[in-house]
């Protein structure tokens, strides 16, 4: 599935500022501000612009990343906040109660650039090495011999990680810390690391940019930008020792699991054979009681019905247009089951 070049580019220069879904508002609608994670922020777009279109209610995103969400609904400054990394036992312990909403599934991507290689295969321990600085050229014998008939270039290899707090890297870095013992020692998982090698760059835009622009480089980068911008990408082997490239059928497969009724779980490096290994869900995280910061009744049922609305069928069918993947059924289940939980003083919201 693609998208036009330049439609993907318009979509992802709006994620360093807040953006209105469309056209102006009246008195009389209500204005629900979220802020956060940019890996959804095309599929959020496009579902809060079609929830706007059809209820009048206007939707505010900003597209800040989810370090910036997170702090955003601490100071109770939005309505919700979006991360691709659920809250922790010790954030939720500091904040008022939460809930976590999932709204889609992405992964993240291994791009790269080396000229005359469009079919790369790479292991979860080769990218920590990669990462850590202990296998920096491309001909190094531990990825070839994993690339027979590949002619890989003696190449510095140039890493690129993210520089702002993000989910993204969150994912990435929790993937690396079930399949490197090293990484998990050394770095662990996190928004931020201290990246041991490597250049910095700013969004799924500056590690794009750094790849495109640099012989040898390799960047995680969320899957729906790879996808749009026709991003080389390599498969990763999963814990089956399958090769798997990632496509929305191999995204959705790691979900194909027993998960906690809270939503709050990881499923990188999923046992599923079929499934990609750095597969991820996306949330949207709000207050349990709405009853704070002189909100109203009335503001608090609008947001309620727009994450209501997010789980639905008509919400769920637009996630393939911009290259995610839907939820599976047991998910939005388990999703409607938090929704229902959120009150305004003790008064359920939704019925």
């Amino acid at each position: 599935m693609k998208m036009k070049k330049s439609n993907v580019l318009l979509i992802f220069a709006a994620a360093a500022m807040l953006i209105s879904c469309s056209g102006k508002k009246s008195s009389n609608t209500a204005n629900i501000q979220g802020a956060g994670a940019t890996f959804p922020l095309p599929y959020y777009t496009m579902a809060f612009k079609t929830y706007q279109d059809s209820t009048k209610t206007e939707v505010t995103y900003g597209g800040i990343g989810s370090g910036g969400g997170i702090r955003s609904l601490k100071d109770k400054v939005v309505d919700f906040a979006a991360s691709d990394a659920f809250l922790s036992d010790e954030e939720m312990r500091s904040m008022p109660a939460v809930i976590h909403i999932p709204t889609c599934m992405g992964a993240v991507v291994l791009a790269y650039n080396l000229k005359g290689v469009s079919d790369l295969k790479l292991t979860g321990e080769i990218i920590a090495d990669i990462y850590l600085g202990k296998i920096t050229n491309w001909n190094d014998q531990r990825i070839s011999s994993i690339n027979p008939g590949v002619k890989l270039p003696n190449l510095k290899i140039v890493p690129a990680y993210r520089s702002d707090g993000s989910g993204t890297t969150f994912v990435f870095s929790d993937y690396l810390t079930k399949v490197s013992k090293d990484w998990a020692s050394k770095v662990g998982a996190g928004k931020s690391l201290k990246w041991p090698t490597g250049i910095a760059a700013k969004g799924n835009p500056g590690v794009a940019g750094i790849i495109s622009q640099t012989s040898g480089s390799i960047g995680y980068v969320g899957s729906e930008y790879a996808f749009a911008q026709n991003i080389a990408y390599a498969q990763l082997q999963n814990p089956a020792g399958k090769f798997i490239k990632p496509t929305l059928a191999s995204i959705s497969a790691a979900a194909d699991a027993e998960l906690p009724a809270d939503t709050r779980t990881m499923i990188t490096n999923s046992s599923n054979s079929k499934a990609y290994p750095i597969s991820c869900f996306t949330w949207l995280i709000l207050y349990k009681d709405q009853d704070y910061s002189n909100r109203s009744e009335s503001q608090a049922k609008a947001t309620m019905q727009l994450i209501d609305w997010m789980l639905s069928p008509a919400a769920q069918s637009l996630t393939t247009k911009v290259n995610y993947a839907p939820l599976p059924a047991s998910v939005i289940e388990n999703a409607k089951k938090q929704l229902s939980s959120i009150n305004f003083g003790g008064k359920a919201l939704l019925k």
